[in-house]
């Protein structure tokens, strides 16, 4: 289902700990716009065009850590992010090296020869929520169905 756009705005709420320092890793580092906040309670953020609402919870709060194997890498789940173009990928992943980001997994390339060929990288917010952003290499694959098992070992 796409709006009459094409595209629809998602819309995600993560729990947080310190609104505060929610707002310097949201708006200060990753550069999304705030829109309405509730004082105390939760703020929203305009992620590349979706709704993110990041919700006080408690100071104890820190999401839990699991995860995944994913083509040699433990991802973290659960995560959220972005699909960015390569060089919107490139331009972010070269601003959070420059301000000391901690990557979970380092920005690289997987699936390569695959239709799922692309860039990933993740890294986790103050609350530990974990964040994934990601560059299709060809965009139409986005979406692809296939089995990524049919191509393990070639």
């Amino acid at each position: 289902m796409s709006s009459t756009s094409g595209v629809s705005p998602f819309h995600h709420a993560v729990p947080v700990h310190d609104l505060g320092a929610a707002r310097v890793f949201y708006g200060d580092l990753l550069g999304c716009s705030e829109g309405r906040t509730s004082p105390g309670k939760w703020i929203d953020y305009n992620l590349y065009g979706s709704q993110l609402v990041c919700h006080f919870v408690g100071e104890s709060y820190r999401a839990p850590e699991y995860v995944n194997p994913v083509d040699g890498d433990e991802v973290p789940v659960p995560h959220f992010g972005c699909a960015l173009s390569v060089d919107e990928f490139h331009t972010l992943a070269a601003r959070l090296k420059e301000k000391g980001v901690r990557f979970v997994i380092e920005p690289h390339r997987r699936f390569q020869g695959q239709p799922g060929d692309q860039w990933t990288m993740f890294f986790k917010d103050p609350s530990n929520n974990a964040l994934e952003f990601k560059a299709m290499v060809h965009p139409e694959n986005l979406f692809a169905k296939y089995n990524v098992d049919d191509f393990a070992d070639k």
